[in-house]
């Protein structure tokens, strides 16, 4: 029997089963009862499912009796919340791919996690767990689960989930709960704007917090907060990001954000224009932004306008009635379509159209008229984005620079500077897909070029927070591709000699190994048309031949651990890097080119690996591009060379002997980007110059020691008089000072050969010390040409021996002591007072410590000289009379004669050193490096040997040890003048200051282990 009874309940109610779960779409969704009346029907059944039976809510239940009351029951609410989970690691972009292994780990593991965390708290719905999505930002899980209670508290359970998480490998930090939602409601943002966001959440209570990527705002000017509300002043570009605004609900941290594009700046390109007065139309244009719509404020002056993409034409007609007695001048602007903006700057640009009769030099149908010398600016041809700089020449023609960028690159460079890690992958393919496509148009634009440079780089920094797969390398080498091709080595050529973008070839090979870097540790052989790419692992040793046409063998003999390798073969890099070094930097010679691949070799202990590779040798074998040339050099490319410029090092790099035609092999103690660089004379020069520097200071240091053992014999005869003892002083001083300083000088040489880390302990030391004493020699050396002017000048006036001596060693020893010891003190600290490799001297590179010593020796010089020509102005004042010989009046012979025998004496070889500072040719090089080495010896031949005075003294001193050995006595009065005294020996009678009184003028120092780099 069937009985209906009618019944009026409140609620109307969903209730879950065990075997179904809803995945809802909305971050919080709750089913709202509603008021009806429902109709129950009872039957007594014969069987009962199970399903029913335990899932099924019996609503109302009734007898025959109609006198019974209703019975209602409330079912709880059903909702799902969306959780995010924070993994504090590297992106693999593989959890972008819902099918992918590491997708189907991470899900399953952290679903179990979240089941074991959450099953018993009261209100979960048990298995309702389900991932949703991986994003970057280190990992971040989105997950959703069902609950079935209004509200829930999930601290402890998202506690237990973390700590779960951690057991398991995942370095599991933080959950929140996060909702996209309408933060800002006025539409597109342009620059300069506010922008008012509102979070207005039902489900946010209490106190709220402002984030931008991450990053919590506070009041100031930029920013304005009131609780739920936040106003950014100003708007630019660079303020784009994804805002948020932060609460608690359910003890769980609670956002709201949104992403916030903030419109480029329009950038409206148009220009002046200077046109004949004749009757003509003609046509210009104006660009924007793609982001913008523009037009002319004066549409009547631009007849039949046609907008096109993102630029608009003129066509501007010029009427010779209105310019034929002066000059006609029409002004209107370019404008953006859009009102709101009008009130800013950017939304407009003025164009005025000069008519005249005036005869103009040159003429073009793109920049109008113009004077020699006169630049102008016109936009760029359709399809681009930028300016050409036009500029009238002699001959009546504009010779032009463009500065233009392919349109779609420009776009993409705009879409980078708020570059997010989960776009990359779409990003690198679009890039990939637009080199492609415009191959030409890319590789004869060097700005495009640059541009792509640019972005290549962007990717770079945003791949670290990521680990990509071979389909972002594949995209990422395709484009590469393109810019290295053939058609791109002049393009490359010209940037690679403007002083501006020197360092965009270094940028590029430089996130090309950041970038590779980024693979995740599997097997990858990737083949571009140019490049190849293979990364695998090895525990002991590792031999292969990598390469496309040009092949590179490499062998790396012993490694400890398993180790992943990563190669890249760049055959076409010849295109792109310049032939750079540290002495080769802006004149690239045309006899040294790169020989061979370019080769990157990239290393990576595996993550867990508590052992490093411990590579110490890789050897490589390259392929020789050019057959017919000789001496080849290892380099690699140093990027902290040239001041950050970058260029080829042969540090730690050398040829190694190979029995194999049309083959180089190299050894190197490091892994980088290697390559070979081969000329006829490279090799040669060097050793050129070695030679000369050893043998040159071996000569110097023999001659000073027998300087100073002639010094020795002859001190007593030679220095009874008060200028012919300071003299003396001052030559046993400057020998003295030179030979310990060339000593120190051979002994930085042995501590560190070129290519070499340098060792900052003893290097500095013998640094200081060589400092200390070169200095002392060029003070000294001031010393003596000081003296020599005040006995030139001051005849009859005269200083006391004691005052002289003070001053001549306080000069001589106290200021090189005080430069040095200063020197060492600014330089030092921040390791900046040696080289960091290839030798022991005055680093140049970081601090210009070296200009301590360049600037006070070349200073002396400079005074010495100008000494050495008031000397000579005073001598032939004086010295050209008539008890002179009739071969010695002439003064061009008197002139050449002084300057011979002073040029050394007074060190004014070291001028060379200027010339060594500026260029790199090999003949001034030898020139300095002959003549500096020498000093010791000519201060021997010019200050001693030359001198009759002295070596009659030593043949006198030499003649009484000869009667002392025999018994016999001599009555000798001591040393008598002989009729060979010379030239200068004359000038000294007339009270003129013995020429071989000024010492010689001696150094040799350098910034490497030659003297050719002073």
């Amino acid at each position: 029997m069937n009985t209906t009874t009618e019944v009026t309940t409140p609620f109307t109610t969903i209730m879950p089963t065990t075997n179904t779960t809803k995945e809802m779409t909305t971050s919080f969704t709750t089913v709202i009862p509603t008021m009806h009346t429902t109709t129950v029907t009872t039957t007594t059944p014969t069987s009962t499912s199970a399903e029913s039976a335990t899932n099924t809510p019996i609503i109302a239940k009734s007898t025959a009796t109609p006198a019974l009351a209703p019975t209602t029951t409330i079912p709880p609410a059903v909702a799902t919340r969306s959780l995010s989970l924070t993994i504090n690691q590297l992106f693999d972009v593989t959890l972008n791919e819902p099918s992918s292994a590491t997708y189907i780990k991470y899900a399953k593991d952290i679903r179990n996690a979240i089941e074991q965390s959450y099953g018993a708290i009261d209100g979960y719905l048990k298995n309702s767990a389900t991932v949703t999505q991986f994003r970057p930002g280190s990992v971040i899980a989105d997950y959703n689960i069902t609950i079935t209670r209004s509200t829930i508290n999930l601290a402890s359970a998202n506690e237990n989930l973390v700590t779960s998480l951690n057991k398991m490998g995942y370095a599991a930090s933080s959950i929140n709960e996060r909702k996209e939602g309408k933060l800002n409601t006025q539409g597109n943002i342009f620059p300069l704007q506010n922008m008012d966001l509102l979070c207005n959440d039902d489900k946010i209570v209490g106190s709220i917090t402002w984030t931008k990527d991450g990053k919590a705002l506070t009041n100031s000017q930029k920013y304005i907060i009131h609780n739920n509300s936040l106003t950014v002043k100003n708007m630019e570009p660079s303020d784009s990001g994804q805002y948020a605004c932060n609460s608690n609900v359910d003890s769980v941290p609670y956002v709201v954000w949104q992403d916030i594009k903030v419109q480029p700046y329009p950038d409206i390109q148009v220009s002046n224009y200077t046109l004949k007065c004749e009757d003509m139309t003609f046509n210009f244009k104006c660009c924007a932004d793609s982001s913008y719509s523009i037009q002319w404020s004066d549409s009547s002056l631009c007849g039949g306008s046609i907008q096109a993409m993102r630029c608009i034409t003129c066509n501007y007609a010029v009427i010779t009635q209105k310019c034929l007695s002066t000059d006609y001048k029409d002004q209107f602007y370019c404008q953006l379509s859009n009102k709101d903006l009008s009130g800013f700057q950017y939304s407009s640009k003025a164009v005025q159209m000069i008519t005249t009769r005036t005869t103009y030099a040159c003429t073009d149908n793109s920049f109008g008229l113009g004077k020699v010398g006169e630049s102008k600016t016109i936009s760029c041809p359709v399809n681009m984005t930028g300016y050409i700089i036009g500029t009238c020449q002699e001959g009546g023609k504009w010779t032009n620079v463009s500065y233009c960028v392919l349109s779609v690159i420009q776009d993409l460079k705009i879409r980078a500077q708020n570059l997010a890690p989960v776009e990359l992958p779409q990003f690198v393919a679009n890039l990939s897909s637009v080199a492609l496509n415009n191959p030409s148009a890319i590789t004869n634009s060097p700005f495009t070029v640059l541009t792509i440079v640019d972005l290549v780089t962007e990717i770079a920094n945003v791949s670290q927070s990521l680990i990509i797969n071979q389909t972002i390398m594949t995209n990422f080498l395709s484009t590469l591709d393109v810019i290295a091709s053939q058609g791109a080595k002049s393009t490359w050529t010209t940037l690679n000699s403007n002083s501006t973008n020197k360092r965009a070839s270094s940028d590029l090979l430089k996130s090309i190994e950041s970038f590779a870097s980024r693979l995740s540790n599997n097997t990858f052989d990737i083949n571009s048309s140019s490049i190849q790419l293979q990364k695998s692992n090895f525990t002991q040793s590792f031999i292969g031949t990598f390469g496309i046409n040009l092949t590179t063998h490499i062998d790396i003999p012993y490694t400890s651990g398993l180790t992943f390798i990563t190669t890249i073969v760049l055959t076409t890099f010849d295109n792109v890097l310049p032939v750079r070094s540290a002495t080769i930097n802006d004149s690239v010679p045309t006899n040294v080119v790169i020989n061979g691949a370019v080769t990157a070799v990239i290393v990576n202990d595996t993550v867990n690996s508590t052992v490093s590779s411990g590579i110490q040798n890789i050897s490589l074998i390259f392929d020789e591009n050019q057959t017919t040339l000789s001496n080849p050099q290892c380099v690699f490319w140093n990027f902290n060379l040239l001041d950050g410029i970058g260029g080829w090092d042969s540090t730690g790099c050398e040829v190694s002997p190979l029995n194999q035609a049309d083959k180089v092999g190299c050894t190197c103690n490091h892994t980088t980007s290697f390559s070979i660089l081969m000329s006829p004379y490279i090799n040669v020069e060097n050793l050129v110059l070695t030679f000369i520097t050893y043998i040159g200071v071996g000569i110097s240091m023999v001659s000073l020691v027998l300087c100073l053992i002639i010094e020795g014999i002859i001190w007593k005869p030679m220095t009874r008089n008060e200028t012919s003892y300071m003299r003396h002083v001052s030559i046993i001083n400057i020998a003295l000072s030179l030979l310990i300083a060339d000593i120190c000088f051979i002994i930085a040489a042995n501590i560190v050969n070129y290519g070499e880390p340098t060792p900052v302990g003893p290097c500095s030391a013998a640094t200081f010390f060589m400092h200390f004493f070169y200095l002392a020699l060029f003070f000294w050396m001031l010393f003596s040409a000081l003296l020599l002017f005040y006995r030139t000048i001051m005849v009859f006036s005269g200083v006391s021996k004691c005052t002289m001596m003070i001053i001549a060693f306080t000069l001589g020893y106290g200021a090189p002591l005080l430069i040095a010891v200063i020197t060492v003190a600014v330089t030092a600290g921040g390791g900046g007072y040696v080289p960091k490799q290839n030798a022991c001297w005055l680093n140049w590179d970081q601090t210009k410590a070296l200009l301590a010593f360049v600037i006070p020796a070349l200073t002396i010089v400079a005074i010495n000289f100008l000494i050495m020509i008031v000397v000579l102005y005073k001598m032939l004042r004086r010295g050209i009379g008539a008890t002179t010989q009739p071969d010695e009046t002439h003064a061009i012979l008197v002139i050449a004669r002084c300057v011979a025998i002073l040029t050394p004496l007074f060190g004014l070889t070291w001028g060379f050193g200027i010339g060594t500072l500026v260029s790199p040719a090999l003949g001034i090089q030898i020139v300095f490096a002959l003549f500096n080495s020498l000093q010791g010896f000519f201060i021997l031949l010019f200050g001693t040997l030359l001198d009759s005075k002295i070596r009659e003294a030593l043949a006198g001193r030499l003649r009484l040890v000869n009667i002392s050995s025999n018994r016999t006595r001599s009555t000798s009065t001591g040393p008598s003048s002989s009729s060979g005294l010379t030239f200068l020996q004359r000038f000294r009678r007339r009270n003129v200051y013995h020429m071989s009184d000024g010492s010689g003028f001696t150094a040799a120092s350098s910034n490497s282990d030659t003297f050719a780099n002073a």
